[in-house]
């Protein structure tokens, strides 16, 4: 494509998303958005409207996912800091519900956790109406204070009343927040996580009642200490028959591509001190996802025995740039919710993740190609039938003789977001320096990659692509790479590539994805 076009249709394509974006502010019609606006993402989740960033109180309790988050309900920049809150049954489909815990007077209402006290341990409700506590920290924006607070509600979170009692633990610190709180089936007894995110410590503290609370040890700091500790989590998960704690600290800055990360241990807990299994060196971490994009993960509590899966999700943004990603009338969304587990490798035990399994009633059409040999500047026969801004494509390599080897999508003329495979390093990396729009930052751009070694002489990456992000999952998620991006909507094309030499698909699958947002009636069960 000459210059002259290529700048044509640049300016073309920022006309529309101003049009787009004028459009969207116009088709808002009370607190019910249009969700069609332009990078609006339809299988994540993402505000109405207003501003987003972390995901908190993460809870299922009778019969619903809780999402609570980081809102400014005022407006698309951070403030005003207060609980949005929606839910789901089926973890796919999410009913928006009115802001549960507001900010109020100069107290904003800071990231935390929520638990379903089914015993009633707070005393808050009763036997047969257990409450849902929100355990948050209360940031002062009159002086240099947080503290760690409770509410609590007795209607499956629609109302919450706080208690009278707050702050039930404050240190007189200026940095102490994002309390996650567990259940401590041996010692019968609430342990509570918060960071000391300058010190790069996190403390874990005890209470028989989520209302007093003891201290019982640190940790820290330790791994990764390039950016501030904040939000971390704790849960146990078995491993070969063995109880295992994780420990998750988010860092930022300081991730491996840059920003905003997160970083895991793996270690035991007595129910007082959490010792990590594998020692790591000054400056070495484990890290949960090596995109750009994926920030202050926390954990669903409370998930049904039957059920028995470790499910999270994270904020799909990173600080150093979601203030100014291009989007109108609202900012920021999550990643999808993932299942968790943890498998022993020769290097140690590792988490791996995969997107929980409801999303495939997503799938619409199906497109299949397999046996196909990859060579430099060749087309793939059958994988141009695949078109979409929403997929989900599974993909099996050879790799054979390529240097390199993958998948670029979302592309048009002028656009592509490079989804490879360096097999000269042994790196997965998502290369969007040509994915659309990335002049609002300049550290949006490039190529971010983690280290995954091929099995067999094969790779196999799993893709969720949605209107303003991909999500890559390595040899079943033992790598993974999230990233938002910012395309037109006319580039919606597929290609699978090789360089420096010739590949070899084995297998791919493609579905195009069906919106969540295309909802049920308010109050009917979503997925129902």
């Amino acid at each position: 494509m000459s210059t002259s076009i290529q700048r044509a249709a640049r300016v073309a394509f920022l006309l529309m998303a101003l049009v787009s974006a004028r459009s969207g502010v116009a088709q808002q019609v009370g607190s019910q958005p249009t969700y069609r606006e332009l990078f609006r993402p339809q299988f994540h989740f993402s505000p109405a409207t207003n501003w987003t960033n972390d995901p908190n109180g993460l809870v299922y309790h009778d019969g619903e996912y809780h999402l609570f988050y980081q809102h400014n309900p005022f407006g698309t920049s951070w403030g005003h800091m207060s609980w949005g809150h929606a839910v789901s049954r089926d973890l796919v489909h999410w009913e928006h519900l009115d802001v549960a815990i507001p900010e109020t007077g100069a107290v904003m209402a800071f990231s935390g956790s929520a638990v379903s006290d089914v015993r009633n341990t707070s005393g808050f409700g009763t036997s047969s109406n257990p409450p849902l506590v929100a355990i948050y920290t209360g940031h002062h924006t009159d002086r240099p204070l947080q503290d760690q607070r409770i509410a609590y509600s007795l209607d499956n979170g629609r109302t919450w009343t706080q208690y009278e009692g707050n702050p039930v633990l404050d240190l007189g610190m200026a940095d102490f927040r994002d309390p996650k709180v567990v259940w401590y089936e041996p010692g019968e007894k609430w342990v509570m996580v918060v960071a000391l995110p300058t010190e790069y410590r996190v403390r874990f503290y005890e209470s028989k009642n989520l209302r007093e609370w003891e201290l019982l040890s640190e940790f820290g700091p330790a791994g990764s200490t390039g950016g501030i500790w904040e939000c971390p989590d704790l849960f146990p998960i078995e491993v070969d028959g063995e109880e295992k704690w994780v420990l998750v600290v988010n860092v930022n800055p300081g991730a491996p591509s840059g920003g905003s990360g997160a970083q895991y241990f793996v270690g035991t807990f007595d129910g007082e001190r959490f010792v990590p299994e594998e020692p790591l060196g000054a400056g070495e971490a484990l890290w949960i996802d090596y995109g750009k994009d994926f920030y202050a993960v926390q954990s669903w509590a409370n998930i049904p025995e039957e059920d028995g899966r470790r499910i999270w999700l994270a904020w799909m943004s990173n600080w150093e740039y979601s203030g100014a990603t291009p989007t109108v009338t609202w900012r920021n969304a999550m990643t999808v919710p993932r299942t968790v587990t943890l498998r022993r490798f020769p290097e140690g035990l590792r988490l791996v993740q995969e997107p929980v399994a409801e999303l495939q009633r997503l799938r619409g059409r199906r497109i299949a190609v397999a046996g196909r040999e990859v060579a430099p500047g060749m087309a793939v026969p059958g994988v141009s039938e695949i078109k979409g801004a929403r997929l989900e494509i599974i993909a099996e390599f050879e790799v054979g003789e390529a240097d390199e080897v993958g998948l670029r999508v979302r592309k048009g003329d002028w656009e592509e977001t490079v989804v490879g495979y360096d097999a000269k390093r042994h790196r997965l990396f998502v290369d969007r320096g040509r994915s659309g729009r990335t002049d609002f930052s300049g550290a949006f751009p490039g190529r971010h990659s983690g280290p995954l070694a091929p099995e067999d002489g094969r790779v196999r990456l799993h893709l969720l692509v949605d209107d303003s992000s991909v999500e890559v999952f390595g040899n079943g998620g033992r790598l993974v790479l999230t990233e938002t991006i910012f395309p037109s909507p006319e580039s919606d094309g597929v290609e699978v590539y090789a360089t420096g030499g010739r590949a070899r698909l084995v297998s791919l699958e493609a579905w195009m994805l069906d919106s969540i947002w295309a909802a049920p009636a308010r109050g009917e069960a979503p997925g129902s």
